[in-house]
């Protein structure tokens, strides 16, 4: 642990031996040595700026796609709340701070006949996360609508950078490394509210008719390969309800994975690479993991 490095003053919550695995959609894993929710940008800035190098930091949003493995996260960890999700309508974009929920920023560009954003409604995770990741569904992702995102450098400097800056590409973007992602600007155009209105209705039906919403989840374990389907590669290898410890692969859908009420991370993340193993072994194709598994081992 790093507790001996002095961690600057902020205007925000600091907070010390947090848990941070119920917060997460899996409901698994450790505690932060610090968890910092900085006021606004100029707030973590300033926190940036006088950390020590040696300190990690990790950056979390709404923790959907996440597994925080069972011994923890060393450093500190970078939580954007209030100060960071306002929400602005303009004439052909919406500007979202990190902060904020895709399914909310999906919400307000439909409120204002603004089209173009409605797959962010079967996304669940927050603007930052979504830039991250170049996050999609539905038929559209972040490449296609991201004009710029502003980061702040682990140094403190404020960036504004485009989607070609940061080199988006399936489930990827070419973020500095520490960086935080503080807002960003995502394009629309004019719509009809009833027929957006519609496209959101069918999403979430399919969400709920395919996907298992009201589990302890998080979002596609593994990114789809090159012109097939990971869900097709995992069922073909027999892995549909496969178990470990109180984690299964969902019955609903094989490319989720569940805690079933008991599961650790170790359970999650071992079941993903048994998973891992027997698709290779059936199909000769590598899996490689699209939900994000931080911290230490217990």
């Amino acid at each position: 642990m790093m507790a001996t490095l002095e961690i600057p003053a902020i205007r925000g919550r600091m907070q010390q031996s947090v848990a941070l695995g119920p917060t997460t959609w899996f409901r698994v894993g450790g505690g932060a040595e610090f968890l910092v929710r900085p006021a606004d940008a100029a707030d973590l800035s300033d926190l940036l700026r006088k950390l020590p190098l040696e300190m990690p930091v990790t950056v979390i949003g709404a923790a959907s796609n996440l597994i925080i493995r069972d011994g923890g996260i060393s450093g500190v960890v970078i939580k954007l709340a209030r100060g960071f999700n306002d929400i602005t309508i303009e004439d052909n974009a919406i500007i979202a701070g990190a902060a904020a929920l895709d399914i909310t920023v999906a919400e307000n560009a439909a409120a204002a006949g603004r089209t173009g954003l409605e797959f962010l409604s079967g996304i669940p995770g927050t603007i930052g996360g979504a830039v991250a990741m170049n996050a999609g569904a539905y038929g559209g992702d972040i490449a296609n609508v991201l004009d710029w995102a502003e980061i702040i450098t682990r140094s403190g400097e404020l960036l504004r950078l485009t989607a070609h800056d940061l080199s988006l590409s399936y489930r990827r973007s070419n973020l500095p490394p520490g960086a935080v992602v503080i807002r960003a600007r995502l394009l629309t155009h004019a719509g009809d509210i009833k027929t957006i209105a519609a496209r959101m209705a069918d999403i979430k039906t399919s969400r709920e008719l395919t996907q298992p919403t009201r589990a302890r989840t998080g979002g596609s374990t593994f990114a789809n390969p090159p012109d097939m389907k990971a869900w097709e590669l995992i069922d073909a290898a027999g892995c549909r309800g496969l178990q470990r410890g109180g984690a299964q692969v969902s019955e609903l859908h094989c490319n989720f994975l569940l805690n079933n009420g008991d599961a650790t991370a170790a359970d999650l993340e071992g079941l993903g690479e048994d998973v891992r193993r027997r698709v290779a072994e059936s199909s000769g194709v590598s899996l490689h993991w699209e939900i994000k598994r931080i911290g230490i081992p217990a």
